[in-house]
């Protein structure tokens, strides 16, 4: 039994992966669970192992003086004829003879040896996988179901589920699958290896491998985001001013980004330098196109507007958008795309004006076009919105307001107004126009107060020509009439004046 036990021991060291000292434990414990099936009482039942890992099981009995529990006393006289010096009170190791045991006590240590080791092996491999997570392993194509690939590690069986699949990967049985260990779980059925091929920390993992700038963290990645099957877009930077962190994960010739883009079956990839400025980063996020610049529309809430050519308009949107979305994703923008002369017809605010003006060489274009208090440069956005809640958004409207209305509004003081009219001294140009008479009769009041004070003028100045009347006849008597008569002065008929076109 010995040697059977010991080699029984080895082979499942060899097999199964488990710890010596583990097996040794089960073996314990399923010898225990046979004495006690057997006499009821493991208390006393002792196990030892020698050097050539044999297995012993022995009952630990008391030297008494009359037995009244034979499975943990032994009689003195019998215990002298084992150990001639045995005294009461001492205690005496009897070795049993496993053979002893009924069949029901050898099922039940049976039993209580598998799930034993069924527990130590799923205990083993959980905290070697545990360890793994985030690191790439590399299997085999097992069988498929339901969408999901079983994929065989050697020691255990993973599970690639659909969802963590690429659309441009079409495995078959028995292929080499690379994969990221993503979830290490403890299921009722055994344990779960959960494998991803979509998940960015695979890309990066893959840069691991065949970047040793990325691996010893001379070049970093700052951010990963990817549409699997479709773009991958990686912001990377160096430790050291004398790497280029583009050229280094490209490679001499592509050499080391083909292999990344083999290993992801065609996908295609975009590595761009990272910045700490926005706009720059936004520039190099939108590669491969081409950016002319990038006009910054809300700092607060992350919007921006890049300025293209008309030819890079498609590529810089992308097919479906793609590009821009990963654009937006990787440098936590929302980035909106427009040509030239697009941005020109858009209705945007004054500061952005004087960045195209700057962008398009055209100084001073959009200055003549300010006519709401939001426009001014550094006005007080508080102060903007307390006018706008009162209907007053135009300059004009805040130039037309008396000094008692503006003192009537709350949440506004005098030194902000007295800021905000000069803003509006500063950046607009106010031209008065000269008002007209209203009517002739204050024309003759002002000719009439001139000749008063320059009779000379009133001498020299002839009298204003009456208009001339036209006059008709009458279609009753022939007689002369002109149009503010209502009858003729000769007939007496009505008369009525129509116009005709």
């Amino acid at each position: 039994m010995a040697t059977d036990m010991s080699e029984a021991i080895h082979q499942l060291i060899q097999d199964r992966g488990m710890s010596e000292d583990l097996i040794l434990r089960t073996i314990e414990n399923t010898l225990i669970a046979a004495y006690k099936r057997k006499f009821g009482n493991a208390e006393n039942a002792v196990v030892r192992f020698n050097d050539d890992q044999e297995v012993s099981i022995y009952a630990k009995k008391m030297i008494v003086d009359g037995v009244y529990d034979p499975v943990s006393e032994i009689d003195l006289e019998e215990a002298r004829e084992l150990n001639p010096e045995a005294e009461i009170g001492d205690e005496l190791l009897l070795e049993v003879d496993p053979k002893e045991f009924d069949r029901i006590s050898v099922q039940s240590a049976k039993q209580t040896a598998h799930q034993s080791i069924r527990e130590i092996q799923k205990d083993t491999l959980y905290s070697e996988f545990k360890d793994k997570v985030g690191e790439i392993i590399i299997g085999y194509y097992q069988r498929e179901r339901n969408g999901t690939i079983y994929v065989d590690l050697g020691k255990m069986e993973g599970i690639l589920p659909k969802k963590f699949q690429s659309p441009r990967e079409p495995f078959q049985v028995n292929d080499r699958i690379k994969a990221l260990i993503t979830e290490v779980n403890k299921t009722p059925a055994g344990l779960q290896v959960v494998l991803s091929r979509t998940h960015t920390d695979f890309v990066k993992a893959i840069f691991e491998l065949e970047v040793p700038e990325v691996y010893d963290k001379t070049v970093e990645i700052h951010k990963i985001v990817r549409e699997p099957g479709y773009r991958t877009k990686l912001a990377v930077y160096s430790n050291r001013e004398d790497v280029d962190p583009v050229g280094a994960c490209v490679g001499l010739k592509g050499v080391r980004i083909l292999a990344v883009i083999k290993e992801l079956f065609g996908e295609k990839i975009d590595i761009l330098k990272y910045d700490p400025d926005p706009r720059r980063f936004i520039k190099n996020a939108l590669s491969p196109a081409e950016v002319r610049d990038v006009v910054v529309m809300d700092e607060g809430k992350h919007q921006a507007l890049a300025v293209v050519n008309d030819s890079q308009l498609s590529l810089a949107i992308g097919k479906q958008g793609l590009n821009v979305k990963l654009a937006n994703r990787l440098v936590d923008w929302n980035i909106d795309v427009k040509t030239e002369a697009q941005f020109r017809d858009m209705d945007i605010t004054a500061e952005s004006r004087r960045a195209v003006s700057e962008l398009f060489g055209e100084s001073g274009e959009y200055e003549e076009e300010l006519s709401r208090i939001s426009e001014l440069p550094g006005v007080d956005t508080a102060v903007a919105d307390a006018l706008r809640e009162k209907n007053i958004d135009f300059i004009a409207d805040f130039l037309a307001l008396s000094e008692e209305d503006l003192g009537s509004f709350t949440g506004i003081t005098a030194e902000q107004i007295e800021t905000l009219r000069a803003l509006i001294e500063e950046y607009v140009e106010i031209v008065e126009e000269e008002e007209e008479p209203e009517d002739d009769a204050f024309a003759d009041e002002q000719a009439a107060a001139g000749e008063e004070e320059n009779p000379d003028l009133a001498t020299d100045t002839a009298p204003p020509e009456e208009e001339e009347v036209e006059e008709y006849e009458c279609p009753e008597c022939g007689a002369k009439i002109t149009v503010d008569m209502t009858s003729c002065p000769n007939c007496g008929i009505g008369l009525s004046f129509v116009d005709e076109e």
